[in-house]
C-alpha cells in the first residue's frame, strides 16, 4: 500500500478472524514481523500490534519478514537451508538464512553472493533479489532453487511465533539501514 496503511489494517484483521469464526480470545499469542520492510508499514504493524497486546493481555511475539520466508521456502522445498534476499535498493540486498548461523543484515550484492558460497549443500533462495543471486552463484558452482515466496505471509509469521518463547522475541522495529532523511545541519 502506499497510503491507507493505519486505516485499512484492523478492518483486514477484524475480516481475518470473522472468516476464521475465532474471537480474539481464542488466541494465546500475538506475532508481528519487525522488518526490514517500508518505514511506514513496520510503524503502523508494530503500533497496531501492540494495542492489540495491551487490549488482549496476550504476548506479543516479533520476528524478521526475511526468516517468515525463507522458513516457508524451506518448508514447501523440503531442503533445510533457505535464504531470503530482498532487493534493498541501491546495490544492496536485505538477507537472513534459516539453517545457518546468519541473523537479518544488509548486504551488497556481492556479499551476499560471497555469504551463500561459504554455505554447504543446495540452497532454496526467496525474496525479490532471489533470481539475480542465483544466476551469480550458479555460475559458481553453488546449487541453488529459486523459490516463488516473495514477501512474508502471516501463516508463517504465526508458525514462526508458536515454536518462540513469549518475552525473548519482543517486538521492536528492525531498522537495517539508517534512514534517509536528515535533519538540516543546524537542528543535527
Amino acid at each position: 500500500m502506499d497510503r491507507g496503511h493505519a486505516e485499512a489494517l484492523a478492518p483486514m484483521v477484524e475480516e481475518v478472524m470473522r472468516e476464521a469464526d475465532l474471537s480474539f480470545q481464542h488466541l494465546d499469542r500475538l506475532a508481528v514481523t519487525i522488518g526490514p520492510g517500508t518505514f511506514t508499514g513496520q510503524r503502523v504493524g508494530l503500533a497496531f500490534m501492540r494495542g492489540l497486546r495491551t487490549a488482549l493481555a496476550k504476548p506479543l511475539l516479533g520476528t524478521t519478514s526475511l526468516a517468515a520466508m525463507a522458513e516457508q521456502a524451506c518448508f514447501e522445498t523440503g531442503v533445510s537451508c533457505a535464504a531470503a534476499i530482498h532487493d534493498a535498493r541501491r546495490g544492496e540486498v536485505y538477507f537472513e538464512a534459516v539453517g545457518t548461523p546468519v541473523s537479518a543484515r544488509l548486504l551488497t550484492f556481492g556479499e551476499a553472493c560471497s555469504v551463500l558460497g561459504e554455505l554447504s549443500g543446495k540452497i532454496i533462495l526467496a525474496g525479490t533479489a532471489a533470481p539475480r543471486v542465483a544466476k551469480v552463484v550458479r555460475a559458481r558452482g553453488i546449487e541453488t532453487q529459486i523459490s516463488d515466496v516473495v514477501a512474508p505471509d502471516a501463516v508463517w509469521v504465526a508458525r514462526l511465533a508458536a515454536g518462540m518463547e513469549p518475552g525473548e522475541h519482543p517486538p521492536r522495529a528492525l531498522y537495517l539501514r539508517a534512514p534517509d532523511a536528515k535533519l538540516p545541519a543546524k537542528h543535527a
